[in-house]
């Protein structure tokens, strides 16, 4: 979805870092562009078990050439082993993995924690790793493994990237006007409404792709119902007709007369270029809005979680995709494929891949986060101190219902927000098909 799908990592068109124009001068990392082209079924055939095979779902420039570098460095320090990289464009990629896991797949794949790993491991499709983390479970927290652990109890899922959503503003802004962070969703308003007065928009938004709403949707639900509810009302045992729902959409109703008009129409890169620009004054999105920003502005890109609504559940979630690779059921070459994950589990790759990427934070607890940005630190920090972590809509819920009945829900009623009900109903009844 997006840059991607919130399910990933995100890339902007910015230019290459010197790190990497180094690292991958004269490197001899194949890539190809479809997504069962390099699949494992064929991948080692001629070259025995010296090539792993490697589907990868970054294929904007810049984390593009942050992964082929992390995998160039393998390389060199893997015995022997090569690796020839499947890259796919994101949406394509997420659209088309069902199909992918089904036929030939590369030996080790990019994807997304939580649910979205369940449902595939669920179904037989990614290889059982927890053999591996048995070698590598103390890189990680509890809260990680459990976002890697399927419905079985077993691992099929190695973290390697972490980042926030929030309400993102630039500092220099507020403090030449004198704003202050809102706690409250009342004090949100206010602080909108004066923003308005002042001739910014208060809130950039795009909603063309569909899913930038659903962190909207995300926000005002774990806010106002809490985090259990929100997850059992996308794992399909709640009601979308409840009125715990109709709550929030009529809490977001009053929130968009301070949302940049015709969002539906807007992609989030350009909605991310309006804050740069300083004609909004905040965004709801993950850090990768960051991507959007050159370096000479970076420093002045800061956050906070969205405000408290409800002071039962404060502001105790926080929406922090994680984004890393599972192994295919069968891979041609399963040593090697072991060896790449466990390399990618370890802090080394993570911090390379945030050099060129720093809108994300690494999951390995291990790793040295002395150069990291504030914006970093202070990402990594509400992340760790979260209550509660939740995915993103799209990776929360089952596929078909994200794609279809959220996006299209969420889309009509931001054409008409006077019909919650209708829109609702709709939501319902393809939750009561789909969640048998």
């Amino acid at each position: 979805m997006v840059r991607y799908t919130p399910g990933s990592s995100p890339s902007p068109s910015l230019d290459r870092r010197t790190l990497l124009r180094v690292m991958l001068a004269g490197a001899g990392v194949a890539a190809t562009g479809g997504l069962a082209a390099c699949g494992s079924g064929g991948s080692s055939s001629d070259s025995g078990s010296k090539v792993v095979t490697f589907g990868n779902n970054l294929s904007d420039q810049v984390p593009k050439d942050a992964i082929t570098a992390a995998v160039k460095a393998f390389e060199a320090n893997s015995g022997g082993l090569s690796v020839t990289i499947n890259t796919k464009q994101h949406e394509q990629y997420q659209e088309q993995i069902n199909n992918y896991l089904q036929g030939k797949p590369d030996d080790v794949l990019a994807w997304f924690a939580g649910y979205r790993m369940r449902f595939f491991a669920d179904q037989g499709l990614t290889g059982d790793l927890s053999d591996l983390w048995g070698k590598i479970g103390g890189n990680y927290s509890d809260a990680l493994k459990q976002a890697s652990t399927g419905s079985d109890k077993k691992q099929y899922f190695v973290p390697f990237t972490q980042y926030a959503w929030g309400m993102f503003y630039r500092k220099s802004v507020w403090q030449e006007k004198g704003y202050a962070v809102p706690k409250t969703l009342d004090e949100l308003v206010a602080l909108a409404t004066k923003m308005k007065a002042d001739g910014l928009i208060p809130i950039a938004s795009a909603g063309k792709q569909g899913w930038p709403l659903m962190g909207t949707f995300d926000q005002l639900n774990f806010r106002l119902n809490g985090y259990q509810f929100h997850v059992d009302l996308l794992a399909g045992k709640e009601n979308w007709q409840d009125k715990k729902v109709k709550d929030v959409f009529d809490t977001w109703k009053r929130l968009l007369p301070f949302h940049q008009e015709n969002a539906l129409g807007r992609e989030w890169q350009e909605a991310a270029q309006t804050l740069q620009q300083k004609k909004s004054g905040m965004y709801l999105l993950g850090a990768f809005v960051g991507q959007q920003f050159p370096d000479a502005d970076k420093a002045d890109l800061d956050f906070f979680p969205f405000p408290e609504i409800n002071p039962e559940h404060g502001i105790d979630t926080v929406e922090a995709p994680i984004d890393g690779y599972m192994m295919a059921k069968k891979p041609a070459n399963p040593e090697g494929a072991a060896k790449l994950l466990e390399y990618l589990s370890s802090a080394e790759p993570q911090l390379a891949y945030l050099k060129a990427d720093p809108t994300a934070v690494a999951t390995n607890q291990k790793a040295d986060t002395s150069g990291y940005s504030p914006l970093q630190k202070k990402v990594a920090d509400t992340i760790k101190n979260a209550k509660h972590i939740t995915q993103f809509l799209d990776r929360d819920t089952d596929p078909g219902f994200a794609s279809e009945a959220a996006t299209n829900g969420l889309i009509s009623f931001v054409k008409n927000p006077d019909d919650i009900d209708t829109v609702l109903k709709g939501m319902a009844d393809q939750a009561k098909n789909i969640f048998k």
